[in-house]
């Protein structure tokens, strides 16, 4: 039986993509992407929640997010989930979700990128130097 592992996300951008270079130069930018969902409540009083993802894009069309994507703009987000943990600046071990994208649609206006126009990740997933559909080494990861 196969298994599946895939995130949809369309949402506005919480903060500009931080672009960093592995040791071995490869590109990666991360960004948190807010999605709202609204409803009415029993009292037919209007109800809404957001909840914030972490993204994260590797190699040419992680640079060409930091170079058009900025906070407040729409993105529609295709990727895999992915957990990690890291080590805090004190010592504390943390845990983090972070969705790894695929592709990567700039939606809505603003920017330097046509609206509409998407980046797929290179084949593999963009890793140029870990194997397809992994996550990079810890090392190797500059956040």
């Amino acid at each position: 039986m196969a298994s599946v592992n895939k995130a949809i996300i369309v949402g506005n951008l919480g903060r500009d993509p931080e672009v960093r270079y592995t040791q071995s130069g490869q590109a990666v930018a991360s960004f948190t992407v807010a999605t709202t969902e609204t409803w009415t409540g029993r009292e037919s009083d209007r109800q809404e929640r957001t909840d914030w993802h972490n993204i994260v894009v590797w190699g040419k069309q992680a640079e060409t997010c930091g170079q058009y994507l900025s906070k407040g703009r729409q993105v529609y987000i295709e990727g895999s989930i992915r957990p990690r943990s890291y080590e805090d600046r004190d010592g504390n071990k943390r845990y983090i979700t972070e969705i790894v994208a695929q592709r990567v649609q700039f939606l809505g206006g603003g920017g330097g990128a046509r609206s509409g126009q998407s980046f797929d990740a290179e084949p593999g997933g963009g890793f140029d130097d870990v194997g397809a559909g992994s996550v990079p080494p810890d090392d190797d990861v500059p956040f």
